[in-house]
């Protein structure tokens, strides 16, 4: 085992890889060794090939680059395109239908699941796809979509459809993509332990709390109505 040290410090992209594989397996408990990881994890496949990718692009061989890529997206289904900018220890789990897009940046510690989009919104060249900080968990399924930043450590409830920034340590779930929010109203902190698909657990959805409020207020009002109506036939019993 002393060789691999060795190794690590004479070949750098060594460590990188045995980063990449210890972050997996303290992330999926499904995975039983690393040889599964390395062998049988698309996602791992996926981070290794777009390494490749993202160094053919950034020496200007822009179409081997592409080539890399969309070998990566028959082999994994994972589409990376070459020039998207990724952290350290970035875990993309299953990974089937992920798509990230050129100008996309992933911080280090990110968590991606099957079915995340981070697209653009714009056809002009530039800047057009998300920044995740670090620690950012987008569950299943989701759509960041548009130039917007992630805060460092939020999370993305699946199927959720996200196209403004999101502040750090916040959670935000549903299309269009609300922030869950306290009993006053303010953002709440998302848990910083580890949440699988970016669930939350005894969080409220602002959406469900307004109507909750409406019941209740149309609750009032048909009391009030019902007060008025009474008083009013006793009036007319009166005269």
């Amino acid at each position: 085992m002393a060789v691999l040290p060795y190794l690590e410090d004479k070949f750098p992209m060594l460590a990188r890889i045995r980063e990449q594989i210890d972050c997996v397996f303290d992330r999926d408990p499904a995975v039983r060794s690393r040889w599964e990881i390395i062998t049988l994890y698309p996602g791992f496949h996926a981070i290794l090939l777009h390494w490749l990718a993202h160094g053919l692009w950034q020496r200007n061989a822009k179409w081997l680059g592409r080539a890399v890529s969309q070998f990566s997206r028959f082999l994994t289904g994972i589409e990376i395109h070459p020039g998207a900018k990724l952290g350290r220890r970035v875990f993309i789990d299953h990974g089937m239908g992920v798509v990230i897009g050129e100008t996309a940046e992933i911080g280090d510690d990110c968590t991606l699941y099957q079915g995340v989009t981070l697209g653009g919104t714009s056809w002009n060249k530039g800047k057009r796809h998300p920044t995740l900080a670090p620690g950012v968990i987008v569950g299943a399924g989701a759509k960041v979509i548009g130039p917007i930043l992630l805060g460092e450590g939020c999370k993305v409830g699946s199927n959720a459809v996200v196209v403004k920034p999101v502040p750090p340590r916040a959670t935000v779930i549903g299309i269009p993509g609300r922030l869950l929010e306290d009993d006053q109203h303010q953002p709440v902190k998302a848990d910083p332990q580890f949440s699988a698909y970016g669930s939350s657990r005894d969080e409220k959805d602002p959406l469900a709390v307004t109507v909750q409020e409406l019941v209740h207020f149309n609750e009032q009002l048909r009391q009030q109505v019902a007060e008025l109506s009474r008083q009013i036939q006793s009036l007319k019993k009166d005269v």
